[in-house]
Formats: structure tokens, sequence, C-alpha cells
């Protein structure tokens, strides 16, 4: 069986993803072949594409999709043909029309949300249920700090912040953006283009600054968000938008007040089917409630994803990109 694909067969800019005819293999005993009506797509695809992360070459790319099973492996006892399903993790090849994949680490969707919101809220929901409720549990009446709360895992941490009752200070590059943010629930924002990001937490926060910042920019704000912490404060860098934190003297979080670091990652917090399970289910159930509405600003159809990508890179888009097989 025969899809079309984003493949690449060396890293580096946008110009090294192909659109290509790929094979489509039959499902082994604990598999399934997906059919997809929508697919994500995130930062991370860059950093694959990039070389930041090493793959095997060539490559699929893409952790992110939703679609309807259309086989299934023999040992496959939780998903049937033609339920609708979603991924967050998983396997290179999103970027498909169609794919074969392990089945745990697919999730049913539930009844009232769409392929395009499967699609858009599962690494990106996922992300912020860890971050949130797991990395470190955000409590009622804290002050938060969350890098780029205009992007498509900021927006869902803007909403998901205001619902526990956290007051979430986002960083943005405009003023469109910060408005963007506010909208969906940020307490304030704060234009790094134009303020001293560090200066105005402490403005924010009467001097106290805040105990836990949520950075996936990496090395650009680095220092910056260290200055953000209150003392024996948690940073929490999970992500390299700008590239990656390197070179570190540990000597430096002694200084700015016995400080904490983590570099966690999705698979290292929901790294089981069980786990998946749950975390999905309270992801979906935010968004049933109403108390988390995903932002769909950007559409591309798969064969353009050199595009997305672009638009992607340069801080063009808000909210999430959907790619369309």
């Amino acid at each position: 069986m025969q899809s079309k694909a984003i493949r690449f067969h060396s890293t580096g800019d946008v110009e090294v993803l192909k659109y290509e005819s790929v094979e489509v293999p039959e499902p082994k005993d604990n598999e399934v072949t997906i059919r997809h009506e929508a697919i994500g797509l995130n930062f991370i695809d860059t950093y694959y594409r990039g070389g930041l992360y090493p793959v095997s070459l060539p490559s699929g790319l893409g952790n992110e999709a939703a679609g309807v099973i259309e086989k299934v492996g023999s040992a496959v006892n939780h998903l049937k043909v033609g339920d609708r399903v979603a991924y967050g993790q998983g396997p290179l090849g999103a970027y498909s029309q169609k794919r074969t994949m392990p089945a745990h680490h697919l999730v049913k969707i539930p009844e009232g949300i769409s392929f395009e919101e499967a699609a858009a809220v599962m690494l990106k929901g996922l992300t912020v249920q860890y971050l949130f409720r797991q990395t470190y549990k955000i409590k009622e009446g804290e002050t938060i700090l969350f890098h780029a709360a205009a992007g498509g895992v900021g927006l869902i941490a803007c909403q998901w912040a205001k619902a526990l009752g956290v007051k979430l200070i986002g960083t943005v590059s405009s003023e469109e953006k910060a408005a963007i943010a506010k909208s969906h629930g940020a307490w304030a924002t704060i234009n790094y283009s134009k303020e001293n990001v560090a200066e105005k937490v402490k403005v924010l926060t009467e001097g106290k600054k805040v105990p836990v910042v949520y950075d996936g920019v990496g090395k650009d704000t680095w220092e910056t968000s260290l200055d953000c912490l209150s003392p024996r404060g948690l940073m929490v860098s999970f992500g390299n938008a700008s590239g990656p934190v390197t070179g570190i003297n540990l000597g430096i979080l002694s200084q700015k007040g016995s400080l904490y670091v983590t570099r966690p990652s999705l698979g290292g917090y929901i790294d089981t089917p069980e786990k998946l399970q749950a975390a999905s289910e309270e992801v979906f159930e935010m968004v049933l409630t109403k108390k988390i509405k995903i932002e769909i600003n950007q559409h591309y159809p798969l064969k353009e994803a050199a595009k997305a990508h672009e638009a992607l890179t340069s801080r063009k888009t808000t909210g999430a990109t959907i790619l369309i097989p």
C-alpha cells in the first residue's frame, strides 16, 4: 500500500523536506494502520529536521496526528477498524497520509472533539499536563512565568493555569501576541522585545518573583529565567526554540538563590500506556468542559510542510498549526 509522506534524506533548513511516495507496511501483531485526517505541527519537528535531535536518515517527521484505524494487528484488543484515534508520541512519521505504528501510542478520540482539535492538542496538551500536573504541580493562588505564551503550547498553558486559579505571566514578542495571550487567560504579559522580563516580573510580583519558570525557548532566555525565580525556585527548561542551553556553570544556581533546574520530556513522564490514557483523559476533559479552547490559526496542505516550518520558526504563527494530508 502506497502513501504520500514528508521525508528528509539530510538535515538542514526547510529545503531538505521532500514530498514522496512511501510503502505502508502491513501491521504486525501489536500495530495498527491509521489513515490521517489531521497532523499537528510542533517546534520539536524542526529540531529533528535541523539535526539538533539526531535521527537515522532518511527519516519521516512528526509525532502528532489524528485519524481513523484501517487495519489492526492480531494482538491489539483495545482498538478496532473504524476507531477515531490520536497520538502525540511514538516513532517519527506523522507527516503522512497513512502509516503503520505501535498501537500503544494511540488513544481514542472522545465524541465532541474533532480530528483537527485532537491533532492540535495531543502533544501540546500532554506537554502542559506533565508540566503543570507532574513536573511542578501548580497550585491555586500561585504566580508563574511561562515563555512564548501565544504559541501552541502557550495558549493551552494560559487557559489551564486560569482554570486552576493560577496567575500566569506570559512572555510574548509583540502587542498583538500579548492581546492573544491575555484573551486566553494570561494574568499579565511581558513584551520581551520592549521590556526587561526579570524587572517586570519583580514589579508584577511586588519583589517576590515566581516559584517556577516554564521555559521552552532555551539559550536566549536561560539567564533571564533564573533571574525571575524566588529562592529555591524551579527552572523547568522543556524546549530549545532558540537553541540548546550549553556550558552551564552550576554555581550560578547557588548565586541566584539555591535554585533547582530540570530538563524534562514528555516521554520521561508519560512512559506507559496507562499514564498516556490518564493524561489524555485529563486533556480531553479540559477541552470538553470548555476550560481549554484549541486555537487552530494556520492550515497547510501536507505537501507544503516546508512553508509551515518557515512560518513557525520565524514566529509568524499563533496557536496551533495543522497539516492536512
